[in-house]
């Protein structure tokens, strides 16, 4: 049994005992005071509850908003760095074979480049970058 419980066992007795004293004539007023505070009982356990799951929510809410997005998994991070060497070969050829060497430094700028996009967008703050929710040093 709780405490909460006795507490209220102990209530009830209380009212019992009182409306022996006082009579039939004040039992409406003895039950209505028991009820009120059942249910201001009630009332507390349902506002804790309550609460509980709010802040159950909004813990999830803020888990979910730091870890990564369903689609940047492993599984794709890998596949577009397979696929990036993959094309890296085709593209050196042509691009050293038509233009040599300024040919070749443009593709891989290229594959660089799109590589860098890629791991920016499923790391937003890889290369330092400030997110807007971060305070500066130079702010109150």
């Amino acid at each position: 049994m709780d405490a909460r419980d006795t507490d209220l066992k102990k209530e009830l007795d209380a009212t019992l005992h009182a409306r022996r004293e006082l009579g039939e004539e004040y039992e409406s007023a003895l039950v209505d005071s028991f009820l009120e505070k059942v249910d201001q009982r009630i009332d507390g356990a349902v506002d804790r509850r309550v609460r509980r799951q709010l802040a159950e929510q909004q813990m999830q809410t803020a888990r979910d908003s730091r870890s990564p997005r369903a689609t940047d998994s492993f599984g794709e991070r890998f596949g577009f760095g397979i696929v990036s060497l993959v094309l890296a070969v085709p593209l050196s050829a042509i691009g050293g074979g038509v233009a040599h060497l300024p040919g070749l430094l443009v593709a891989w700028a290229g594959i660089v480049g799109v590589n860098v996009v890629q791991a920016v967008r499923t790391n937003p703050g890889l290369f330092g970058r400030r997110t807007s929710s971060e305070k500066s040093d130079w702010e109150d």
